[in-house]
């Protein structure tokens, strides 16, 4: 509790960022967190389409963090939902204070998530890239995990894009608990549609 207010005096109100692999979720969870209240920021220049139908829920400007000289805006986003793929994490700047909901799914998942979308573009699959890009994946989340565990201004919370379909209720309540924002749990846990999970490995 201590380090929380040091935190929030010396960084001020964090920003809550939503992250993780593409395809792994993350515009669920911010679906889930605008539902329960907490205000979002993103442009609606990438539209809903057959692979997002209730959109993306993300902001353009994100794209070029690591080419950004000045990011003074991200101080606007303060106490506001953001999504940022988890590539950019360390482009952020540590003048500011950061909660991050880190969404974990099944690499095979996110592999035939990625799939499809190639082929709803008519752009080239290539099957043999899966395990190269299945060992990039699972050795970039290890090392995502131990930047928001040992950079100071990062707090972490991992949820299981699995798990929040199967039981957002209670996910809900954890996301809430973590962001403290008395977000409506109820909404979020409504924002969930389970129809959505595609792609689902159906070993687990």
């Amino acid at each position: 509790m201590l380090k929380k207010i040091i935190y929030r005096v010396r960084y001020g109100k964090p920003l809550v960022i939503v992250s993780g692999i593409p395809r792994s979720g993350t515009s669920l969870l911010m679906q889930m967190l605008s539902a329960g209240g907490l205000p979002v920021v993103d442009d609606d220049e990438r539209k809903e389409d057959v692979d997002n139908p209730r959109g993306y829920c993300e902001l353009a400007r994100v794209r070029t963090l690591n080419r950004e000289d000045d990011q003074s805006w991200l101080a606007d986003c303060r106490g506001k939902g953001l999504k940022i793929i988890s590539p950019l994490l360390r482009e952020l700047p540590l003048t500011l204070n950061y909660k991050v909901i880190f969404v974990l799914r099944n690499i095979d998942e996110i592999l035939a998530s990625q799939r499809k979308m190639l082929e709803h573009r008519n752009e080239p699959c290539d099957d043999t890239a899966d395990s190269r890009m299945r060992t990039y994946f699972e050795d970039h989340v290890r090392i995502a995990h131990s930047y928001l565990k040992h950079t100071r201004n990062f707090q972490a919370l991992f949820v299981d894009y699995g798990d929040v379909i199967r039981d957002p209720t209670r996910n809900a309540a954890v996301i809430n608990a973590f962001v403290s924002a008395r977000l409506d749990e109820a909404a979020m846990a409504e924002a969930v549609e389970p129809g959505l999970y595609r792609n689902r490995n159906r070993k687990r």
